[in-house]
């Protein structure tokens, strides 16, 4: 078993920033990783430019610099792996925390790896930096297990020519959209709101609602899918039900913590289905188990909160700090 002084389960931004804390207090934390380091960034679709800018985005004192007002996702990669490197961050990656269990004081964490080999870990201090990204909210309904239903949206090139519906009304489905229109896609909308959502990039807004207006982009308010088949969707939506041919479906509807996870480990669940923590200290219901990251982020969970779940960290190591 392989005993460490705190271990970091996430390799994000925020994963990274709170090993670069913890390490100013004068430990060596383990980052440990199921895949790559910053994943859910390298799954953001390939020519995408964040919200923020660059120097929201920074952590570790280590500027950010970009050729951008807003940088972009292969930047922000550059930016993320050069900062672990010139830490010197003990990163493990291609490894899964599958349980974790309380040992008199410490914790007990079980590993596994992309063979199947299994490990154990312990550590006085855990912090959960997981993120929301492999748990997207399901719809619920008849034919999104088919295989032209996807839940991210990575370029839109695979989809020259295609009639596709965009589920969601969020700056991820409205940023999709406009890429899928550009290359020629057939896009329809659909968004149970009433009207566009607040929460679009003001810049965006207008251009989404010109194309709109020209009917390049079809946007279907005060509606929801109700069923997906193999060549067509099923809309229901004001007037009733409508069948819309379709040949992709993107349900960009959002994500939600591990709760099974949390749970298992002894995180206690609020009733809204976001994890109990202290936000001041980010210790969780579990005294020595932290969350950092978008995992604490409850209804803000997107690139946007990079900005400020790099200061988790912060917390953490000084409530450790203060028990030392």
């Amino acid at each position: 078993m392989q005993v460490e002084e705190a271990i970091i389960i996430g390799a994000g931004p925020c994963g990274l920033a709170a090993a670069i804390e913890l390490e100013r207090i004068g430990l060596k934390p383990l980052v440990i990783e199921k895949r790559n380091i910053v994943h859910s960034i390298s799954q953001y679709p390939t020519y995408m430019h964040f919200f923020s800018t660059p120097d929201r985005l920074e952590i570790g004192d280590i500027p950010f610099t970009s050729a951008h007002d807003k940088p972009s996702r292969l930047e922000a990669l550059n930016y993320y792996r050069t900062a672990a490197q010139r830490k010197q961050l003990r990163v493990k990656a291609y490894e899964s925390i599958t349980a974790i269990t309380p040992d008199n004081g410490s914790f007990i964490l079980h590993g596994e790896n992309r063979f199947g080999e299994k490990s154990q870990y312990k550590s006085r201090y855990v912090i959960i930096a997981t993120g929301y990204f492999d748990h997207p909210n399901r719809l619920g309904i008849p034919g999104e297990q088919l295989d032209k239903v996807s839940h991210f949206f990575r370029e839109s090139h695979p989809y020259v020519g295609m009639k596709v519906a965009i589920i969601g009304g969020s700056n991820s489905a409205i940023d999709a959209a406009l890429e899928l229109e550009r290359v020629g896609a057939e896009v329809t909308i659909v968004y149970r709101g009433d009207d566009y959502s607040r929460s679009i990039k003001p810049w965006v807004k207008p251009t989404l609602q010109a194309k709109v207006t020209n009917g390049s982009i079809r946007m279907l308010f005060q509606s929801r899918v109700t069923s997906i088949d193999n060549t067509f969707i099923t809309v229901n939506g004001s007037e009733g039900d409508m069948r819309l041919d379709n040949d992709f479906v993107l349900a960009l509807t959002g994500f939600h913590p591990d709760r099974q996870f949390l749970n298992e480990t002894g995180v206690t669940i609020e009733e809204e289905g976001f994890p109990t923590f202290n936000e001041e200290t980010m210790e969780t219901n579990v005294p020595g188990i932290y969350l950092a990251g978008v995992v604490a982020s409850r209804h803000e969970a997107n690139e946007i909160f990079i900005e400020s779940g790099r200061y988790h960290g912060c917390k953490i190591a000084e409530h450790i700090n203060k028990n030392l």
